[in-house]
């Protein structure tokens, strides 16, 4: 939190919404996941992180979508957001650990892409604001 004069209010950057950058970037690492997996005889490590970013992705855009429609109501609280939040990832959570246990050695690549994702997904949100504070100091 920065402020441009010391009686003005708080200037916060914008976050970038889009999906697009983390989705090309995830594909990358599928594509050199595949590559690596299929030259290392396990080809199916690369399918299933694939099927985790896109998990992630998905979980990434349900988010955004379901706090613009909480944040659109006159009174938005934050107890539906909490309750759709921990479903959507109690959800993720038992579906990539299913398939890591029953695609056994390769189904952990749905966890490397859950987290792999995660990482990009994070970076791709505080890179631009980390930028936008700099400039305004």
């Amino acid at each position: 939190m920065t402020t441009s004069s010391s009686d003005s209010a708080p200037v916060f950057p914008d976050a970038p919404l889009s999906l697009v950058r983390p989705a090309f970037l995830s594909g990358l690492l599928v594509v050199v996941a595949v590559v690596a997996g299929a030259y290392l005889g396990h080809i199916m490590f690369g399918i299933w992180m694939f099927l985790g970013m896109a998990l992630s992705l998905a979980n990434a855009k349900l988010v955004q979508l379901y706090v613009q429609g909480v944040t659109a109501e006159e009174n938005p609280r934050k107890r539906p957001v909490v309750i759709n939040s921990a479903l959507r990832l109690a959800i993720l959570t038992v579906v990539a650990l299913v398939v890591a246990f029953l695609a056994r050695p390769d189904g952990v690549g749905v966890m490397f892409g859950l987290a792999l994702c995660q990482v990009i997904l994070v970076l791709n949100t505080v890179i631009p604001v980390m930028k936008g504070l700099r400039t305004q100091s």
